[in-house]
């Protein structure tokens, strides 16, 4: 499954002429590239797919999306940790 992930973003900084960030999913923590989503900072909630956060969503709605992946058992975990 491949499935876009809500995410708060903690930090950014740039790798490799890239502005990427550290984004935080539940408590994992992973590398996000911030391409498409030039204006999100840290405090923002992105959607993240395949390594690249693809949108900027309000807290509530990351929190609904999180709480509907949560609730179907094991997903969330399968797309963080694959």
């Amino acid at each position: 499954m491949c499935l876009g992930i809500p995410g708060l973003i903690t930090e950014v900084e740039p790798v490799d002429g890239l502005r990427t960030a550290t984004v935080d999913f539940g408590g994992v923590r992973k590398r996000v590239c911030l391409a498409y989503t030039p204006a999100a900072g840290p405090g923002d909630y992105v959607i993240v797919h395949v390594g690249f956060a693809i949108s900027v969503v309000d807290a509530a709605e990351a929190e609904r999306t999180l709480a509907v992946l949560r609730a179907m058992d094991g997903v969330l975990e399968q797309e963080l940790n694959p």
